[in-house]
């Protein structure tokens, strides 16, 4: 079935604002201590997320800096009382790489460096009580080499830590090793990438049964290729079964030479895998499409859906919904990609940029929505305008989006100032047709001063009708506090 814009485009402006919005049932809030990461860039984009809800929906665990040389690991109930708080001290050489729970403790995993080495250890708090448990160095490697990388499942009963091994500068192999629940050692794994070119980008993600998904952009960034690793330990003298699928999406097309220019893949619920592509015409520069692939290993079938293409149709449909012409695209980046219950597909993508110097504020324009049936069809798309802005030294920490999915609905949150009134909006839009909700206002009232207000960090949601938040309000000597806001 062809994708067609101008029927669809018709039918998502008729359908933008159509629903009822919600209406913010109650909200609690308590203070909260938090210290804005240091550096260069004080968003801390190695831990995205740092409010982890618990899995029966009773609560949630944060990890907040709250001085130069301490961590705080705390956990809430739904009612937003805090259980326990644990310090965590971070040495110097020593920076926070990841947090994780799962049904008997949170981790976080420190980076430590110093002249000789670097390594990544796990400091272990119980979820129960909060108390601290053995650090387990789980990868160690020279100090010259790249930083050591670790993933850990979605439900945090799986660790995977690894190191790169390198040659003239290309990846050659990455050493792993797999843990367990209890940070017990499962295997080792040496992942080898001999076979490849000289310019390709290795990933790996972990599934909750510790089967290792290693992804890889190559061909000279033509080709989307996933390589599955069983959670068993190779054998001494036995080959180890690694299924490979990978279909090329870049190419000579119509004569131009189309490449990569972003990809994002996502191991979903379902144990399928999916990858979404931003290609490019490489001799202009310019975006020339979206290509989606689904991976399913367990009936090895490989889905390609039709492109969408980035034809001046879709650059019109921009142009009307942002009331700015639109010639080509650019600055456009992948962000989540969400499952339904029913299998449908949403694709989300976010055109941010710099202004061009350290100093100068950046910037989060319009989100771009792009919705598949459970036959990976192209079904529907939409374009949400939005216009944040925030000072450099803010870099993302507020501005952008934060999304999750219920049933067959994705809700959207964003930071904006609508109608003159700065506060945290959600949009709410319906998997299998698209329609999306007019920004509801969360009466949180947050601060436009040019001074932190809100940090995306800590936003996420307990259940389809709870959301927890960490943002300023609006009045003279406010801080920090944490949110919780209750939706009918």
């Amino acid at each position: 079935m062809r994708f067609l814009f101008g029927i669809t485009t018709l039918a998502m402006c008729g359908l933008l604002g159509a629903t009822h919005p919600v209406q913010a049932q109650k909200t609690k809030s308590a203070a909260f201590s938090y210290l804005p990461e240091q550096g260069e860039d004080r968003y801390n984009q190695r831990v995205p997320q740092k409010t982890l809800a618990l899995a029966d929906g009773g609560g949630f665990v944060i990890l907040a800096h709250q001085s130069g040389s301490a961590y705080a690991v705390e956990r809430y109930d739904a009612n937003l009382k805090k259980q326990w708080s644990t310090a965590l001290p971070v040495a110097p050489g020593e920076t926070v790489e990841a947090f994780g729970r799962n049904a008997e403790q949170v981790w976080v995993v420190l980076h430590h460096a110093d002249e000789s080495a670097q390594n990544l250890t796990v400091q272990p708090f119980g979820l129960a009580g909060g108390q601290k448990g053995t650090p387990v160095v789980v990868v160690t490697a020279p100090a010259q080499d790249r930083r050591p990388v670790v993933r850990l499942s979605p439900d945090g009963n799986r660790l995977l830590a690894y190191r790169y091994v390198t040659r003239d500068a290309q990846v050659r192999t990455l050493e792993g090793t797999l843990y367990d629940q209890k940070l017990g050692k499962i295997l080792d794994r040496t992942y080898d990438f001999r076979d490849q070119g000289d310019f390709f980008s290795p990933n790996i993600l972990l599934a909750n049964d510790g089967i290792q998904y290693v992804t890889l952009l190559g061909d000279g960034m033509k080709k989307l290729t996933v390589r599955r690793y069983p959670a068993t330990a190779d054998r001494i003298g036995i080959a180890t079964a690694i299924q490979v699928m990978g279909v090329p999406v870049g190419g000579t097309f119509g004569g131009q030479p189309i490449t990569i220019r972003d990809a994002r893949f996502a191991l979903q619920p379902d144990g399928q895998l999916y990858a979404a592509a931003l290609c490019a015409n490489d001799r202009t520069g310019q975006l020339s499409g979206l290509k989606v692939v689904r991976f399913d290993f367990a009936e090895s079938k490989l889905k390609l859906a039709e492109e969408l293409p980035f034809a001046p149709a879709f650059l019109a449909e921009i142009s009307k919904a942002t009331g700015a012409e639109v010639k080509t695209l650019a600055d456009i980046y992948l962000g989540d990609m969400l499952l339904t219950d029913s299998k449908n597909l949403v694709i989300i993508a976010e055109r941010h940029f710099e202004e061009g110097g350290p100093e100068l504020p950046v910037h989060a324009r319009e989100l771009y929505l792009f919705g598949y049936s459970p036959f990976l069809t192209p079904t529907w798309h939409a374009i949400v305008a939005k216009d944040q802005v925030a000072p450099a030294i803010d870099s993302y920490t507020g501005i952008g989006y934060r999304a999750a999915v219920f049933g067959e609905e994705v809700q959207l949150m964003t930071l904006e100032t609508i109608d003159g009134k700065s506060d945290l909006y959600l949009r709410k839009i319906q998997a299998p047709t698209g329609v999306v909700s007019a920004p509801q206002r969360l009466k949180l009232n947050v601060a436009n001063d040019q001074q932190l207000a809100y940090v995306k960090d800590f936003s996420t949601w307990l259940g389809p009708k709870t959301i927890i938040g960490v943002s300023r309000p609006n009045k003279k000597s406010a801080a920090l506090q944490l949110n919780e806001v209750k939706l009918k």
